[in-house]
Order: structure tokens, then sequence, then C-alpha cells
């Protein structure tokens, strides 16, 4: 899982305009756009024609399902509103602290990897099961608690509570569903975990608050930790230095160095924290 996570961490440094930015703003606003119509079609078939449904793409040629079913809502109206809002939030907080283009992998790994588990299902026991990216979302919250664990979100809009105990009730909810869901439908929970173990499978443990915490005060405060680095290298010449982790090019021979774009001023980061660190503004 490192090094797939490693090439893709790659992948968007030699590719800065690879992806969609603010992805999630799109999902959105197709799912209210679904919900809208479809509060309208009383037959149901708009809805329909727009679920994933493997035999009706591979056999009848309705490709435009491949993307359609990222749009069709689980729920409808003030709940609907609800989990757009909190998928809109995190999904731009992810990207922000990944880029634009891990962000976009992210998701539509998720989206390929949620398909590829319908087709195989209908090519084995002929069956499409109902699919939607529903877990895939719920994986990002996995993610978003992952990178900010001690975050507060207000619950029921009046109590405080840090990320990372909603997160353990999300993968209690995963459980919950895989153990008494109906099959196939009951490991989709699974295929979206793939996902997370890829972007996010190095840091499992600080779901629950282990070792993320001290890393992440690193992150905030990497200027002064910078500071002290120098100090203690001021005698070892070296000409690219990680801001973050303090790694040079002459410790680390082998480790790619890269300057962030979207810092203001020329900062220098290790291929481990290009796309996790907090940048430097104006």
């Amino acid at each position: 899982m490192k090094k797939l996570s490693d090439q893709i961490d790659r992948f968007c440094l030699t590719h800065p305009n690879f992806g969609i930015p603010r992805l999630m703003m799109f999902i959105v606003i197709g799912n209210i756009a679904v919900w809208l119509v479809s509060a309208m079609d009383t037959t149901g078939t708009f809805r329909y024609m727009l679920t994933f449904n493997a035999e009706m793409i591979f056999r009848h040629g309705q490709i435009w399902r491949l993307v359609t079913f990222v749009f069709v809502p689980e729920s409808s109206g003030v709940l609907l509103i609800f989990w757009l809002y909190l998928y809109y939030s995190i999904g731009n907080t992810l990207e922000d602290a990944w880029g634009t283009g891990k962000f976009t992998i992210y998701y539509l790994s998720g989206m390929v990897l949620t398909m590829i588990y319908g087709t195989a299902v209908w090519l084995i026991g002929g069956y499409s099961p109902h699919l939607t990216v529903h877990y895939v979302n719920l994986s990002m919250f996995f993610a978003y608690a992952t990178l900010f664990p001690d975050t507060y979100f207000l619950l029921f809009f009046f109590f405080p509570v840090k990320v990372k105990w909603l997160a353990i009730i999300d993968a209690a909810v995963f459980a919950l569903d895989i153990l008494f869901g109906s099959f196939p439908e009951n490991l989709l929970p699974l295929v979206a975990l793939l996902n997370y173990f890829v972007f996010c499978g190095e840091w499992i443990g600080d779901l629950i608050g282990r070792g993320r915490v001290q890393r992440q005060k690193n992150v905030v405060d990497f200027q002064k930790e910078a500071r002290r680095i120098q100090r203690e290298m001021k005698d070892k010449p070296y000409n690219r230095k990680c801001e973050v982790c303090g790694r040079t090019d002459t410790d680390y021979p082998d480790l790619e160095f890269r300057y962030c774009s979207r810092c203001a001023g020329y900062h220098c980061y290790c291929v481990d924290h290009i796309n996790n660190h907090v940048h430097h503004q104006e």
C-alpha cells in the first residue's frame, strides 16, 4: 500500500495540473439536481436511468451510468442537505490538504473500485447490485479524521465532539452494514475501505489518537522546527531540505525533494510532505 501511495504522490508531483478543482461542488450540485427532478417524476424512470446497472451498461450500451450513479442521492429533504454539506466541507478540506490531483484520484478510484465490484457480481452471479458512492463518501470522513483527529464537530449543532470519536462511530456503522446487510451490497464498505487503506494506511492507528497528534503539531509549527534543525545542521552542507521533517539531500541522497507551487516564495519539501504541510501565505 505504501508503494502505491508513493506512486500516486509522484504522479501528482509530475502532473501538477491533473485533477478536477472543487470536485465535491460538482457532486453536490448533481445530487441536488437529480433529487429535484426525481421529485417531479412519479414513475421513477429518471432516477432508474441514472443508477449503475452492469447489464444495461455492457449489453445495452448505456455507458452514461458509469458516471451518473454518483449523482443519485440516497436520502432526501433536510437530511440530504445535511449530508451534502458535510461531504462538501470534508471534500474541500481534503483537497486543500492533499492537492487537487490526489483528492481527485481518491474519489475517482473509489468510484472505479465500486464499479469493478458491481461488474464482478454481475458476471459471476448474473445480478447487478444497487451501487452508490455512499460508502466512498463515508470513507472521506475516515481520511479527514486521520489527518485532523482533534478537530471538533458540533454534534446536533450544539455538542462539540472530536472527529476521531465520530470516526469510530463511522467504523461501527461500516461493521454493522457488513455483518447485517444483504449480500452482495453488504461488502461495499470493504470496497470503499480499500481506497482508504491505499491513501491513509500508514496512519490507520491515528484514528484513535496514536502518534498523529505529535505529527500534526510538527506540521503546524514547522517553522520553529525548521529553525531548530537548521541550528543543529549548520555544519552540514546541503542543497535541499524538507521544511517539515528536516531531512536533507545530504543525509538522504535518494530522497526526492520538490518546491511547493502553492506556497508563497520558495519552500522545499520531501516527497512525503509535499502534499501534507501548511502552505506559506504572503
